[in-house]
């Protein structure tokens, strides 16, 4: 019997699931932060932590595992591989695949070992794989490299909206009135002098009132969505063109709480407008499940398995982490 590792890790959650080479679920584990670039020695604790809990829950070894695949949030450039190697072959791991988070979202929400993949969450990320294995990824490193937008971005487009809506220099929008009562003001004048006098910052969680205020047709709110979609889809058709995948067929894996919880078509409608015009066959599709089961289904491609459309059935309905304490 072979046995198969994937890891996420993430800036707040490090997940492992263990399985055998027909996807039956062995073994799992669940830690803190896997992103070397906030903490290293958290990072590796977290991944030996998730590690060991999977295996231990197993009965196995870490020497059992024919292959293991460590997506992880921060693997971005040569210089983030040399630090993340000697960091999991301290940990004892042998066969193993390192790649950034954003490629296990892609083999997570596809039945293809190729696509896209776009994430916005907190931030924004765009990578992709093409039928020869070549992997190219766009983003992920903060507005001044280029990016726009993710929770911790549009936040503050929801803030200088409301004010510049009370300055003059933006229409009326739905927002005002649903930001001052998540931060507790009675007025405008009141939050901006507030903010002002004491340097506060404002909550990602106010980035869900664009999804409100954009619900009941607000055009400031709207629009700001809209924004985020075109900037996604620029992202997509870098990778189609620099992969050179206009002519296949494959799917584009939406990733990322502002791309599956809230959105109605504001962000996605003009990622598909995008991709129509450069990559016709290609299908958007929303991730439905663990991106930890994509690292688990390359750790088996790694070791040369195709992946039968029973294991990936299966696995799909996977998505018990949140037991595990």
């Amino acid at each position: 019997m072979a046995y198969y590792l994937g890891i996420d890790g993430g800036g707040t959650k490090t997940y492992a699931l263990l399985t055998d080479e027909y996807g039956n679920v062995l073994g799992k584990g669940k830690s803190g932060n896997g992103n070397h670039q906030i903490n290293v020695d958290i990072a590796a604790n977290s991944i030996r932590e998730a590690t060991l809990s999977a295996l231990s829950e197993a009965g196995l070894q870490l020497e059992d595992i024919r292959h293991a695949y460590l997506g992880l949030a921060g693997a971005d450039r040569e210089v983030d591989y040399m630090i993340l190697h000697p960091i999991i072959r301290n940990i004892g791991f042998t066969n193993y695949t390192i790649n950034c988070d954003t490629m296990i979202g892609l083999r997570a929400g596809t039945n293809h070992p190729y696509g896209i993949s776009i994430i916005c969450g907190t931030g924004t990320n765009s990578a992709g794989r093409n039928t020869q294995g070549e992997d190219y990824q766009c983003g992920g490193f903060s507005y001044m490299y280029g990016d726009f937008g993710g929770g911790g971005s549009l936040n503050i487009e929801v803030f200088r909206s409301v004010i510049r809506a009370w300055d003059g220099r933006e229409q009326p929008t739905l927002l005002t009135d649903l930001l001052l009562q998540l931060l507790g003001y009675d007025a405008v004048e009141v939050m901006f002098n507030d903010f002002q006098d004491y340097g506060k910052q404002v909550p990602v969680d106010a980035v869900r009132l664009l999804f409100e205020a954009a619900a009941k047709e607000d055009v400031v709110a709207i629009e700001i969505l809209n924004h985020q979609g075109v900037e996604l889809g620029k992202s997509a058709v870098a990778v189609v063109n620099r992969l050179g995948m206009a002519n296949d067929a494959f799917d584009v894996v939406l990733v990322g709480s502002l791309l599956t919880r809230g959105d109605r078509g504001w962000i996605r409608g003009p990622i598909e407008q995008a991709l129509l015009t450069v990559a016709p066959h290609a299908s958007v599709v929303t991730l439905t499940t663990e991106p930890v089961v994509g690292a688990l289904w390359s750790a088996m491609e790694e070791d040369g398995l195709t992946i039968s459309e029973e294991v990936h059935v299966r696995m799909r309905s996977f998505s018990d982490f949140e037991l595990i304490k």
